[in-house]
């Protein structure tokens, strides 16, 4: 029993060991170690998208596929010698909400480079702060209508030298 065993683990050793021996460890690999680049990597549709690699920086030039998104293919050039190659293109107005996958096929070694660029409805802005007064109908100390400011403190005099002489009786004994 023990030695039908160490038959069959022998045997299933030699089969795995041979079949890791059969793969090739990067001939014909199509698939970069470089990484594809898209900015922004979150569009609306109509707006421009920018893709770069430095996976194809010795052959000088790239196809990319947009094909996903409905942009089909456009090329890659260096930005500048021995760098990056870039490359742009448009989103089409009836792109749908989504995640697509851009492709990039170097020139000559005919390596490729995947990226993702998401589509969505709204565009993502940078905040905005609100600057000035705000505008809330009661004015200020330097609110539009000064007559009104100071009617509105002397209502506000009033009421606490009002508030304060009617504690006062009640705490004396006298009521209200």
């Amino acid at each position: 029993m023990r030695r039908t065993a160490r038959l069959l683990s022998g045997t299933a050793l030699a089969v795995a060991a041979a079949g890791l021996a059969t793969v090739p460890a990067h001939a014909g690999d199509t698939t970069a170690a470089g990484r594809l680049e898209v900015s922004p990597s979150s569009v609306v549709p109509g707006d421009e998208a920018t893709v770069s690699t430095s996976a194809c920086d010795e052959d000088g030039a790239a196809e990319g596929d947009a094909g996903a998104v409905g942009s089909g293919r456009f090329p890659l050039a260096p930005d500048t010698p021995g760098d990056e190659v870039v490359g742009r293109f448009e989103v089409p107005p009836s792109a749908q909400p989504g995640t697509y996958e851009i492709v990039v096929t170097c020139a000559e070694s005919g390596r490729r480079v995947t990226g993702d660029l998401e589509v969505t409805l709204t565009a993502v802005r940078e905040q905005v702060y609100p600057r000035g007064s705000v505008k809330t109908g009661v004015g200020g100390a330097l609110g539009p209508d000064p007559v009104q400011t100071a009617a509105g403190v002397t209502a506000l005099a009033v009421a606490a030298a009002g508030g304060t002489w009617l504690l006062h009786r009640r705490a004396r004994g006298d009521g209200i």
